[in-house]
């Protein structure tokens, strides 16, 4: 219990100290009120009470509640001290000042309206902690402005030797430790319950004298001096004063009609700024990381490579393309049936419109597909104007860039001069400092010989301490280890004995009869015999449903393969009908195509003369500067092989439009070309109409 009443003392120490600092920080902030008027103790306890009954602690801190109490910033600062330190005394001490109360209201004070509880809380505590610090004469005035009978009843209540010494004590032990109880706050009151019970006799007397009248003595009134009033002096008459001259006022300055300066100023600083800004870009432009650009000798390798490869030439497709086996799943069948029977359901539904007489739309489609090959047309023709724009930018981005290298490799050689004046100026301080230190090191070593000797012998003491601790602490050790073992032995003893107690063999015959029921008294009870045979019954059961069951799968399987069948003979007539029609019209499209011909956009000419005469300007420029040019990369790329990917890409899509453009490969062949690439390991390869219109 020691201990707990030692953790509970700090805990009460560490509340007060923010209540402490609180009461020195109000009266640092309540010295301006010291010349307020003096209030009654009567006042200052209903004003403590008053307080008690608006206070929250849930809500809002001691504090805070204070600051925002305006009633205590107009006393002086000896009240508002006293207010204060009541009023965190009794929020500190709650616990315990409501054992005392709450018993005074199941005993002495039945009949005493609940209202007044503070009142009660306020007197306790100030008898409690406050009658040591504040006389019993101040106590005593305090109670005297009050209520006489109930304090009276109330003090009489609490000051009692048998009340004090045995359940306040049990109670308050509860909430802290017993000791401190004893010490700090049963014996304080014990030793003032003398003095306290004088004060409550005279309470007594005075109850008892309140009836008798009291006679008063007769007080002096006042009165005021007659005095002559004075005559009311005469408003002497105006002067007469000049009128005032109002100054001349000045003229309007010329420069309100002007536009101010410093609208021009920001107008050039602003232009300034931007032409900063555009230069500051052009010079990031030309001026990348090393990272990004290609070493001549590759690009030069690039480019040579990309010369000498030779020429696609397209060639044209064969119109028969050979049929490779492929083995086709049952999904596969049934959705290439379906698709057949789908168009030919399209087909039969065309050929009646044609003989109710609806138009054929082969003519739009081909218009279309004319007006399809002029627009990828002009979308190549931009596309390539665009590829000669940026390597056009690019000769123009080689040419500032051979300048600005000019203009930098000048800036670098004089910082060169000025790094190596530097360095020489360094070198000679470095050496300057290394002398210095040599001469402060060889004094700190000759004052380090004699602390070295001293350091040995600590050395060696400290040594021999630590031998004979490692001997003594081997013998315990071995000890412990002794002991340990005795123990083992005797628990490994008990082990054994317990062993063999539990291996003694048991001897259990019960017989069984399986004819007979377990006597349970259940309506489906049955023995294990009937058992076993209503078993083998259900197990006959099943194995005929399982029978009836294979043969009707048997039979659906029997059903689907012969679907099956028949849908593949059905698409392999279907295939033949159109392998034969895309074919005569391969054939009759031949025929139809006419000759190349060459078509080149004046843009793409022009731009390609600029590109000539660009590239021929930057050669005799990195000629007369002997530096090889760095490529600013428009499109960023890490290698030369994804510089071939792009290229490659943008061959083969030129290759595809001029084969679409003359001939080569129209849009039945484009679609055979992709069913033979995804084919390969699908369905069986043919040549497929894209329409049957």
């Amino acid at each position: 219990m020691g201990s707990a009443g030692n953790s509970r003392e700090r805990q009460r120490q560490r509340r007060g100290q923010p209540a402490a600092a609180a009461a020195a920080a109000v009266q640092g902030r309540c010295g301006r009120f010291s010349m307020v008027k003096m209030v009654s103790h009567r006042e200052l306890i209903a004003l403590i009470v008053q307080q008690l009954n608006k206070f929250n602690p849930e809500n809002q801190s001691l504090e805070d509640f204070l600051n925002e109490s305006a009633v205590i910033q107009t006393l002086n600062v000896t009240e508002e001290k006293f207010v204060f330190d009541t009023l965190a005394g009794c929020t500190e001490y709650k616990s315990i000042l409501d054992v005392v109360v709450n018993a005074f209201y199941v005993q002495d004070g039945r009949y005493c309206p609940i209202s007044e509880r503070n009142l009660y809380i306020v007197i306790c505590y100030l008898a409690t902690f406050q009658l040591e610090e504040i006389g019993l004469q101040h106590f005593s005035r305090i109670v005297k402005s009050l209520d006489t009978a109930k304090m009276q009843q109330f003090l009489r209540f609490f000051f009692n030797d048998l009340h004090l010494n045995t359940w306040i004590k049990d109670e308050w032990s509860h909430i802290y430790d017993s000791v401190y109880v004893k010490e700090n706050l049963i014996d304080p009151l014990l030793r003032w319950q003398p003095k306290v019970q004088q004060l409550i006799e005279k309470l007594t007397d005075n109850l008892s004298n309140r009836s008798s009248t009291v006679r008063t003595s007769r007080v002096t009134q006042p009165k005021e001096f007659n005095l002559t009033a004075p005559k009311p002096r005469a408003i002497p008459p105006p002067s007469p004063a000049p009128l005032p001259v109002l100054p001349k006022r000045q003229p309007v300055p010329p420069s309100i009609y002007k536009p101010p300066k410093e609208r021009k100023q920001l107008e050039e600083i602003k232009t300034k700024n931007i032409q900063k800004a555009k230069d500051l870009l052009l010079e990031a432009n030309t001026n990348q990381f090393r990272c990004a650009t290609i070493k001549p000798e590759k690009r030069e390798n690039i480019h040579d490579s990309m010369e000498s490869k030779p020429v696609f030439k397209a060639q044209k497709i064969q119109s028969k393309i050979d049929n490779i086996p492929i083995k086709l799943n049952t999904a596969a069948i049934l959705r290439e049936g379906a698709l057949y029977q789908r168009k030919l359901e399209e087909e039969l539904k065309r050929v009646e419109n044609l003989q109710q007489g609806a138009g054929d739309s082969s003519e739009f489609l081909e218009w279309q597909k004319q007006m399809r090959g002029k627009d990828l047309e002009d979308q190549l023709a931009e596309i390539e104007c665009r590829k000669l724009q940026g390597k056009l930018s690019y000769e123009e981005a080689v040419l500032a860039h051979q300048n600005v290298t000019q203009e930098n490799k000048k800036k670098a050689d004089l910082l060169r001069e000025e790094k190596a004046e530097l360095m020489h100026l360094c070198a000679e301080k470095r050496l300057q400092e290394q002398k210095e230190m040599k001469e402060l090191v060889e004094q700190v070593m000759e004052g380090h010989k004699n602390v070295k000797q001293v350091k040995e012998k600590i050395q060696e003491h400290k040594q021999q301490i630590v031998q004979q601790v490692c001997e003594e602490s081997g013998e315990l050790l071995r000890q412990a280890l002794e002991e340990q073992e005795e123990k083992n032995r005797k628990r490994y003893e008990l082990i054994q004995q317990i062993r063999a107690l539990e291996s003694a063999p048991s001897i259990r015959h019960k017989f069984v009869d399986l004819t007979e029921t377990g006597g349970h008294g259940l309506f489906g009870e049955m023995s294990v015999v009937e058992l076993r045979e209503r078993l083998a019954l259900l197990k006959e059961a099943q194995k005929a449903a399982e029978e009836e069951k294979r043969d009707q799968i048997i039979h659906e399987k029997q059903a689907k393969e012969q679907l099956i069948l028949d849908k593949l003979d059905q698409i392999s007539q279907f295939r033949a009908e159109l392998g034969r029609a895309a074919a005569f019209k391969q054939e009759e499209k031949k025929k139809s195509q006419p000759g190349e011909r060459p078509m080149k956009d004046e843009r793409i000419l022009n731009l390609q003369k600029k590109i000539v005469e660009k590239t021929m300007e930057r050669k005799k420029q990195a000629g007369l500067l002997k530096i090889s040019p760095q490529k600013t990369r428009i499109v960023p790329s890490k290698d030369s092989f994804q510089w071939n990917h792009w290229k490659e890409l943008e061959e083969s899509r030129e290759r595809q439009f001029r084969m679409l453009q003359h001939g080569f490969m129209d849009r039945e062949a484009v679609q055979k070309k992709e069913l033979i690439a995804a084919a390969r390991t699908g369905a069986k390869a043919c040549i497929l109409r894209s329409d049957l219109k």
